[in-house]
């Protein structure tokens, strides 16, 4: 998968898990930037992409992500192995 692909996925998970189909994300979306983006949607967001792009997020890789770009760089590694 390219990175525009695997951010287009990805802009539809957000979509899904916030009910909100006008969101837009960017490489600096973060929880500071969608009200609804607490520790359960966290959560459910970070089950939703595992399951959609078929990696597993170890505890440890997830606490460093700043933001969406990191987060699609981290699924761009994985993707690769």
């Amino acid at each position: 998968m390219t990175r525009d692909e695997i951010f287009e996925e990805t802009q539809e998970i957000f979509r899904d898990i916030f009910d909100d189909e006008e969101l837009v994300i960017t490489d600096e979306t973060n929880a500071d930037h969608i009200e609804d983006w607490d520790s359960l949607n966290h959560i459910n967001l970070v089950t939703a992409i595992e399951k959609s792009l078929v990696i597993h997020f170890a505890l440890g890789e997830l606490e460093g992500l700043k933001n969406v770009g990191d987060m699609i760089e981290l699924i761009i590694k994985k993707k690769a192995n």
